[in-house]
């Protein structure tokens, strides 16, 4: 007899319960979603926009990669990400290859704050370019799930027709909601199929017709870094404020020529703040305690970056405080952490750290 959903637990709330993968399903000619549920009864708790990290063993090594759950919280029995092929890309040709029902993986998550939830509006313009379009699809799934009187309208970018991801969902979503409003934009045609709507690239002319009332709507935007710059180039010629403007990025390929960064979400009104001259000058001794090795790490200076300077080489994917790849326990000593989203509060409390994004307030002993 399956429990009833209120006396499930949350996944990732505790100990992160493996995935089990439950359905492929094939989205476009080199796009697969994959629908996982938990090993042991749970549901999954997130906001639209988030992501996960998959630890993965693959040819006899761990490998962990980030991607974007492109399933709505609003169905919480299942978890979906959307990988497109990339050529030579290590852990999407593995997915594509050898991922099937049954087959179980662990990650760790929901991390990041790229959402909508974060940024509540009574407008949004959805820009997406490729694959890009994963957590905007979540976004939007939830809100036409919760049947919100929300106005979107979603502008995704491909190079062809046959390129388009969830173009028949997205369609029937606008069919029915009358407060979503779906635009695509095409390069070029398919060889099988000619492209009838926008062509090129998304252009300043092309968001003035789709959106003439651009100034009172929040502006999400996911994909490929020139399309990014590209998009907020147009929006600062517009005059648009761009503390209403966020942004998820992908960066630091690695050789195999996939994203193995985690998601940055970055809007128009974010601040680093320097370290102070005194705190450029002070060093600090770390130790790691599995590794038996003691190193110097100033203070305005990473542990991980420190770490690698020793020689030394601990898990670490993001580099940015997003991914929790490189989470580990403070055994003594303070840090100033700078997290994206990679750690959760109650961990914190547990005296756990991301070296990544931490600097040393004094002498640290790490479980490393």
């Amino acid at each position: 007899m399956t429990a009833h959903p209120s006396a499930l637990p949350v996944w990732g709330e505790s100990d992160n319960y493996p995935l089990v993968c439950r359905r492929v399903l094939d989205i476009t000619h080199d796009v697969k979603t994959f629908l996982f549920e938990s090993e042991h009864p749970a549901l999954f708790h997130f906001d639209p926009g988030q992501f996960i990290t998959l630890r993965l063993q693959i040819g006899g090594r761990e490998v962990d990669r980030c991607y974007t759950i492109s399933t709505p919280p609003t169905r919480p029995h299942l978890i979906g990400i959307t990988v497109k092929r990339q050529p030579g890309g290590l852990v999407s040709n593995w997915l594509h290859d050898t991922m099937r029902p049954g087959q179980r993986i662990t990650a760790d998550g929901p991390f990041g704050r790229f959402s909508a939830a974060r940024h509540p509006a009574g407008k949004y313009l959805f820009l997406s370019a490729g694959s890009g379009i994963t957590p905007l699809m979540s976004m939007t799934r939830t809100l036409y799930d919760l049947g919100s009187d929300i106005d979107i309208l979603f502008v995704h970018s491909a190079r062809t027709p046959s390129d388009i991801i969830f173009q028949r969902e997205l369609d029937v979503m606008a069919s029915v909601a009358p407060t979503i409003r779906v635009g695509h934009v095409c390069e070029r045609d398919s060889p099988r199929e000619p492209w009838v709507g926008l062509r090129g690239f998304l252009s300043d002319e092309m968001l003035r017709v789709l959106a003439p009332d651009l100034h009172e709507r929040d502006v999400f935007c996911c994909g490929p870094s020139p399309y990014m710059a590209a998009v907020r180039r147009m929006l600062v010629a517009a005059g648009f404020d761009m503390a209403r403007y966020h942004e998820e990025s992908f960066s630091f390929e690695d050789l195999t020529g996939e994203d193995r960064s985690a998601p940055v979400e970055t809007h128009g009104g974010d601040e680093s703040q320097p370290p102070s001259a005194g705190a450029q000058m002070a060093t600090f001794s770390v130790e790691f305690v599995r590794s038996g090795r003691t190193f110097r790490c100033g203070a305005d200076e990473n542990v991980l970056d420190a770490a690698y300077g020793a020689g030394l080489t601990p898990p670490s994917s993001c580099g940015q405080g997003m991914c929790g790849t490189c989470k580990t326990t403070i055994l003594s000593g303070t840090v100033d952490m700078q997290h994206q989203g990679g750690i959760r509060p109650r961990e914190i409390a547990q005296d756990k750290l991301l070296i990544c994004c931490s600097k040393p307030l004094s002498d640290l002993r790490i479980d490393a």
